[in-house]
């Protein structure tokens, strides 16, 4: 017989898991004392929040199920918004909570709150434990629906008496098998046929690439492929990485603040080949001008994505690198689409993504200096705001799973915990957190955690001394009516020197080269201050409403 926390943590590590991210509280104290004597890797975050978003981080630079643990009622509560933002991004996490005792649920007992209702609409599913039976079998199929399908958040509710009741050994590890949740991975052998006739008929094709091509580790395929058809890709947020920055087929980012020649592209193209990608309102803008003159196939491994935002002329149902490589397989004769592709390089040409070098310390600077001195490498993660916008603009990705940032919700304060998360699943490759001065400050306690466990994380905050996003947006649609967002000078060095952290503040444009560099040659953890041009704007941007080819700012200058 074993108590339930014992078979708990036994069941965690005969899923794989080594590392797991929580914040101890009153009814999950026997979780801790067996943890005690655990080889899983706990590492003690500063908040909750902290503790899904660092599950989250871990699991999008790994690929693996992110795990993070809290206790019930406030401690429950504060993963919410963490496992919203793992929903809204697809991303396998399993969230473990305590709960009160099975006969005090419902009464109001100190610290109860009722978190697999709270979470249903922002988990694939939520489990609340009665006996301590049960609970191997439950942590097998959390971490089933939370790592196959569209991948996504999965909470496991734990009474206190679950957890400290007996039960017997659960023995060997058994096949999950759900009536009802069969995810479709093989597309549909015919639409496959139909699709690759449609790209073999287009002039002016173009591929959009979304998260889902990053979740199934379909990059190679996804290159491959463009390849061998000539067709250019252009990316989601999410999609960053999925092709090297750096090809010759990249459109880079699409969308609000994405590339003139991406949208540009998207709006003549003839034939819309959307993968892995839901078409977000971010990306699509007036959506009735979105690819108008175009036949769309949509690939994805949730039915519910296709023609839920845009009508499409060929749905396939399925997991995008094996529709890819099924393609690859049957892929027979080549198009010639040079002319395409050369009016997308003048496009190219006449509206690059500028970075201004005037000897002004703007953020663009900073970003792309960054990039030039990592040459791509290494795992940059973002913070929600100008500071999101200009690291997708600016910074050249070459590889997936090496670009970490919340799309979907638009998390603030994600970034440094969720590069702590990338760290333990990555730490061979350095770790960059890039934030604003707003952003930052919502978690910002967990330089205590990067401290007591060494983790190596550079942070490199934009300070303009502004919410920069919605003082843009007050800018350029309210008359310049800053309505609280303007933020007091905060000393960031200052903080980071308190908890133990080295760090520069920057004051011009010809120290950014050395202060990056001193950060990536320090082997700890380092904060750097940039006082950037306070009314700096992320341009090009698609104006709320607008087509994405109606796109201001940013013309060659």
């Amino acid at each position: 017989m074993k108590t339930g926390a014992k078979i708990l943590i036994e069941g965690l590590l005969r899923q794989g898991v080594t590392t797991i991210f929580g914040y101890p509280g009153g009814v999950v104290l026997p979780i801790y004392d067996e943890l005690y004597d655990s080889p899983l890797r706990h590492i003690l975050v500063r908040h909750e929040q902290a503790a899904a978003h660092a599950a989250d981080g871990y699991a999008r630079a790994s690929g693996r199920t992110g795990v993070c643990l809290a206790t019930s009622g406030p401690g429950a509560c504060n993963l919410v918004t963490g496992i919203a933002t793992a929903y809204m991004d697809s991303v396998p996490m399993v969230a473990l909570t305590g709960q009160v005792p099975t006969a005090l649920l419902g009464n109001d007992a100190f610290q109860e709150s009722d978190i697999t209702g709270i979470t249903m609409p922002i988990t694939k599913h939520s489990y609340l434990v009665k006996r301590a039976e049960d609970i191997d079998t439950v942590l097998a199929e959390a971490f089933h629906i939370a790592g196959t399908g569209r991948q996504g958040p999965v909470l496991v509710d734990l009474p206190k008496d679950v957890v400290t009741n007996e039960a017997p050994d659960p023995g060997p590890l058994k096949e999950v098998s759900l009536r009802g949740y069969n995810p479709t991975f093989k597309g549909h052998l015919r639409q496959i046929e139909k699709a690759l006739s449609m790209i073999a008929e287009a002039e002016r094709p173009v591929i959009y690439a979304g998260g889902g091509v990053i979740a199934s580790d379909a990059s190679p395929e996804l290159v491959r492929f463009a390849e061998m058809t000539g067709i250019p890709v252009t990316t989601t947020l999410m999609g960053i990485g999925a092709i090297p920055c750096d090809h010759p087929l990249n459109l880079g980012m699409l969308g609000m603040h994405g590339t003139r020649y991406a949208n540009y592209a998207i709006t003549e193209c003839d034939l819309l080949i959307a993968i892995g990608a839901r078409f977000d309102d971010r990306v699509t803008g007036r959506v009735q001008s979105f690819a108008p003159n175009a036949r769309i196939i949509h690939i994805d491994i949730d039915p519910a994505e296709i023609g839920k935002n845009k009508v499409v002329d060929l749905p396939i149902v399925g997991d995008s690198r094996q529709v890819l490589i099924c393609m690859l397989d049957r892929l027979t004769g080549t198009t010639d689409r040079s002319v395409w592709n050369e009016k997308i390089s003048h496009w190219k040409v006449q509206y690059p993504m500028a970075c201004p070098e005037d000897g002004v310390l703007r953020p663009q600077l900073v970003i792309k200096t960054l990039s030039d001195l990592l040459d791509g490498e290494g795992i940059i993660v973002s913070e929600v705001g100008q500071n999101q916008m200009w690291t997708a603009q600016q910074f050249c990705f070459k590889h997936p799973r090496t670009w970490i940032t919340s799309g979907g919700l638009g998390t603030m304060g994600y970034g440094l915990p969720a590069a702590m998360g990338a760290h333990f699943a990555r730490p061979d490759l350095p770790v960059f957190d890039i934030a604003g001065d707003g952003s930052i400050q919502m978690n910002i306690q967990e330089f205590g955690t990067i401290v007591q466990y060494d983790i190596p994380v550079k942070v490199v905050i934009l300070n303009n001394m502004y919410l920069g996003m919605v003082r843009q947006w007050q800018e350029l649609f309210y008359d310049r009516r800053y309505s609280y967002t303007e933020l007091p000078s905060v000393d960031f060095v200052g903080i980071a020197a308190a908890y133990g952290i080295d760090g520069m503040r920057v004051d011009s444009a010809d120290q950014v080269k050395e202060a990056l560099t001193a950060a990536i040659d320090t082997d700890g953890p380092f904060v750097l201050d940039f006082r950037v041009e306070r009314e700096e704007n992320v341009f090009p941007m698609v104006p709320a409403g607008a087509a994405i080819n109606e796109m201001i700012g940013g013309e060659k200058k």
